[in-house]
């Protein structure tokens, strides 16, 4: 029997507004398995996002759902958690959205290690506002703004968050759904900051200025630049250039998560004002 998507999903609101091929929906329905399988009833679910082509994501999902300002999600999500600690806060965007107006925002998020969940659909690109080139886009690939090539050296995102300091970093591509839910589904489970980068498609601003416009044919070259965690291990800096490492890069359960470290100060400051 096939999966019923239908409980976590606004139907009244489909068909959506993605283009076709692009790799949100898959996103999406791994987030929804990974819902599904951590049996969280969405009354106790935060849905959080800011905007961006992944933003509109929310606007689909039946649940408590915020749509914030360009960026700022994590900002908004951090005032959820902290006034509402028992609440499950996952938060998504796009790369641009996510490590670029939003850059500063993950940082300080990963920094404090607080239990919010963060999923960045990366399709290297500025889809919804035409094609300009996000902190992800790949040296010398086409975007509106860069149509000669970018020339700026692109992001890590697994990299950046983990020297921020989140507490559980894990990156698969679209085309391993099965994967990607897992590493949602463990993310989400995690006390603590964690960030899951699906690399992803956009076959219309992306694909079809770097001849990749076939979304088959751009989910496999998506696909190919990946290397598994265990096979990066055993290979040389320059054969890993131009890829990226997919797999549980960071599972750290010691540091202590922050609104449980903010609610004993409070505790303490209460304790003195007796």
């Amino acid at each position: 029997m096939a999966f019923n998507y239908d409980e976590y999903v606004r139907t009244e609101t489909i068909p959506h507004m993605w283009c076709p091929g692009c790799g949100i929906g898959i996103v999406m329905k791994a987030i929804i398995r990974a819902f599904t399988a951590l049996q969280w009833d969405k009354n106790d679910i935060a849905f959080v996002s800011g905007i961006g082509c992944t933003s509109r994501m929310p606007g689909y999902m039946d649940m408590n759902t915020l749509h914030t300002t360009h960026g700022r999600a994590l900002a908004f999500a951090t005032g959820i958690k902290l006034a509402h600690p028992e609440k499950h806060v996952v938060v998504v965007g796009g790369d641009g959205d996510a490590t670029a107006i939003g850059g500063n925002h993950l940082i300080h998020a990963a920094r404090r290690n607080i239990d919010i969940t963060l999923i960045i659909n990366d399709n290297n690109i500025y889809g919804m506002t035409g094609g300009q080139y996000s902190p992800t886009t790949p040296a010398h690939m086409i975007a509106s703004t860069a149509p000669y090539g970018m020339v700026e050296p692109n992001f890590d995102i697994a990299r950046l968050a983990m020297g921020a300091g989140a507490t559980y970093v894990a990156r698969e591509t679209i085309a391993k759904g099965i994967m990607l839910e897992k590493y949602i589904r463990t993310g989400m489970a995690h006390k603590g900051f964690s960030v899951i980068v699906a690399e992803s498609t956009c076959p219309i601003q992306f694909g079809r200025r770097n001849r990749l416009a076939d979304p088959v044919e751009l989910m496999h070259w998506v696909r190919d630049h990946g290397v598994p965690k265990t096979k990066a291990a055993k290979m040389e800096p320059d054969e890993l250039q131009g890829k990226f490492v997919t797999g549980e890069l960071v599972r750290d359960d010691s540091r202590p998560e922050f609104t449980e470290v903010y609610q004993q100060i409070i505790d303490q400051a209460m304790k003195k004002g007796d």
